[in-house]
């Protein structure tokens, strides 16, 4: 096996398993921990996956996307308390955008129940978690629904939440940076996302550490753009205070 199909299979492992870790690689593969360190160094140049101490997790790509049954079993008390702190800064909002997603979803759960709210979703999974609640008007965005993460994109969607001009919008991304903003991998989703962005007079953005850093396809949004990012104690004090000099709160729990 050479380089390029050790790269290869390491990337297909990453994938498949959510991440990979440099022991169990070099034992797989029968080479030296050493080779593996310097093919996750080149895969990570290329874009494919980001190193962790030990290890590596792949970035999401246009030809690579995990699916929502996926990312909930990664992270889950984290995203499980950023979530609860998330739908703490719900204030006086009446309408909210609720963003594809496991987090987001897991914010709609935390949402209080005593009040009115009309919550405008892509997410089929949100939609059905709140349909039957009192006090809850739910709005589900038309269009194709991605098998994937079971939500809808395209004009229908884009179209119908231009016409609306909603309080809050809790939104996900793939990935977020100080420089590239905020990403994900898909065109028609970064559309939904950016109209989301416009609709909204006030955006909170809620993720786990590991995507801080991470840079997808496309970009829907700036940093500035939001009043909040709710995140876990996992990313560093220091850099989250990069991120609150752009503009935003940053809330680590």
């Amino acid at each position: 096996m050479n380089a390029e199909e050790r790269q290869r299979e390491i990337v297909a492992l990453a994938r498949d398993t959510g991440a990979v870790e440099v022991t169990r690689l070099a034992e797989k593969l029968a080479v030296a921990k050493e080779t593996i360190r310097r093919d996750l160094r080149v895969l990570e140049d290329h874009g494919l996956v980001r190193r962790t101490h030990g290890g590596a997790y792949p970035v999401e790509t246009p030809g690579f996307e995990t699916t929502l049954a996926f990312r909930a079993t990664l992270h889950v008390p984290e995203k499980r308390r950023i979530a609860a702190a998330a739908a703490e800064l719900l204030g006086e909002a009446e309408t909210l955008f609720v963003d594809e997603g496991f987090t987001p979803q897991l914010i709609t759960e935390a949402l209080p129940r005593d009040r009115p709210l009309t919550v405008v979703t892509t997410s089929l999974a949100t939609a059905r978690t709140l349909a039957g609640r009192d006090n809850f008007t739910v709005l589900l965005l038309g269009g194709r629904v991605r098998g994937g993460t079971l939500a809808t994109v395209g004009h229908w969607a884009t179209r119908m939440l231009s016409g609306f001009v909603i309080d809050l919008a809790f939104l996900g991304a793939n990935g977020i940076s100080r420089l590239h903003g905020l990403t994900t991998p898909d065109p028609v989703v970064g559309e939904v996302k950016a109209t989301a962005v416009r609709a909204a007079r006030r955006r909170i953005f809620a993720g786990v550490h590991t995507k801080f850093g991470a840079v997808g396809f496309c970009r829907f949004a700036e940093v500035s753009d939001f009043e909040a990012i709710v995140t876990g104690t996992a990313l560093p004090s220091s850099e989250a205070h990069r991120y609150s000099l752009l503009g935003p709160q940053v809330i680590r729990v």
